[in-house]
């Protein structure tokens, strides 16, 4: 198999994952079942290797207004140690990604999704102003998941930082296991947890001390095939399958991230003529009846009539049922509508539903 390696590829192999080619890494999709992992991270702890993401510096004067200029969302608003959730749309409003924005005291940094670094470092190249300075980092660290409601007890033992005081899309530079980390509260699972962004060079040794540390609460690593299951259940959304070129924050539910009233940045005119025109489409949740699973590229139907189709869809384990989410026709939107998936030329009645599909019980 071809692809780069992450500085934890040989834990994956002692470990017995199943290795395969993704955004150009090998990584890790399971350990031994999708299903128990999964299990483990809503019932315990487990921990992800997510070093395949993207890291990328802003800094200089002008960084702030840059980065206001480029994504959707409003980085004035952030706090030293804040984070905020945001996407870059390209002029007509459609998607280049969805992406993290981390406040630090004198400078920012992007962490973008694997399959778009390329892409997304080009965009930020292409527009920055020769006062902003772009340090691509994604080659020199490591990204650990520990997700889980044991996250905090077991990354608790490795560092003095209080955790109590890291809120969710909160962060602090600190130490795990005596090697320097950023530790961060935006995880992607739902579960209380912490990212640790290390260097390559320590994320062996750190992934070990987590390891350790979380033994009296039977810690796994955990592949990429639960961390989607994982977070489907809350629907968030994955760039390629529920977010693309194709689509813009207003239909995809993520107008909360879109502040047309903060000023100018690339996209906004396109979203508000969207947003005058009136949605069209809208991305939903949907449960299906009985046992069928449903996968991206589904069509949806209602008689006759199609009136969308499938972006992301699995078995939930924590709801033994079939969930996914879907573009349909805005007046087939409301939750309770029914309607019937094509299941390889075979109908399967579903119906929209609330979400997120999960509810943490602590």
């Amino acid at each position: 198999m071809e692809g780069t390696q992450t500085a934890l590829h040989n834990k994956h192999i002692a470990a017995g994952a199943k290795m395969v080619p993704f955004a150009g890494y090998l990584m890790p999709i399971q350990y031994h079942s999708i299903t128990a992992e999964h299990l483990k991270v809503r019932e315990s702890v487990g921990m992800f290797d997510v070093s395949h993401m993207g890291e990328i510096w802003v800094k200089g004067d002008d960084a702030l207004d840059f980065i206001s200029k480029i994504t959707t969302n409003n980085p004035t608003k952030l706090q030293v140690n804040q984070a905020q959730y945001s996407a870059m749309l390209y002029d007509d409003g459609g998607f280049i990604d969805d992406l993290i924005v981390y406040r630090f005291a004198d400078r920012y940094m992007l962490v973008v999704n694997a399959s778009n670094h390329d892409k997304d470092l080009a965009w930020i190249e292409e527009h920055a102003p020769s006062t902003v300075t772009i340090d691509d980092a994604s080659d020199r660290m490591s990204l650990l998941a520990v997700q889980g409601r044991n996250a905090p007890a077991v990354i608790q033992k490795l560092t003095d930082t209080d955790l109590s005081e890291i809120k969710f899309y909160w962060f602090r530079e600190g130490e795990i296991a005596g090697q320097r980390a950023i530790i961060s509260a935006t995880g992607y699972t739902g579960e209380a947890g912490f990212e640790l962004y290390v260097d390559n060079e320590v994320a062996p040794a750190v992934w070990d001390a987590v390891m350790e540390a979380g033994r009296e609460f039977d810690i796994e690593p955990i592949g990429l095939g639960a961390r989607d299951t994982l977070r489907l259940e809350m629907k968030f959304s994955l760039y390629g399958n529920d977010i693309d070129k194709d689509h813009h924050p207003l239909e995809a539910g993520l107008g909360w991230i879109t502040k047309v009233n903060k000023g100018d940045f690339i996209g906004r005119d396109s979203i508000l003529a969207a947003k005058e025109k009136g949605l069209t489409r809208k991305l939903i949740g949907f449960e299906v009846e009985g046992k069928a699973i449903p996968r991206h590229g589904y069509e949806c139907y209602q008689g006759d009539i199609k009136i969308g189709d499938v972006t992301s869809g699995v078995w939930s384990p924590s709801l033994d049922v079939g969930i996914g989410m879907a573009y349909l026709e805005k007046e087939f939107a409301t939750v309770g509508t029914k309607f019937e998936l094509d299941i390889r030329g075979k109908r399967k009645p579903a119906r929209v539903v609330e979400t997120p599909f999960y509810k943490r019980p602590y």
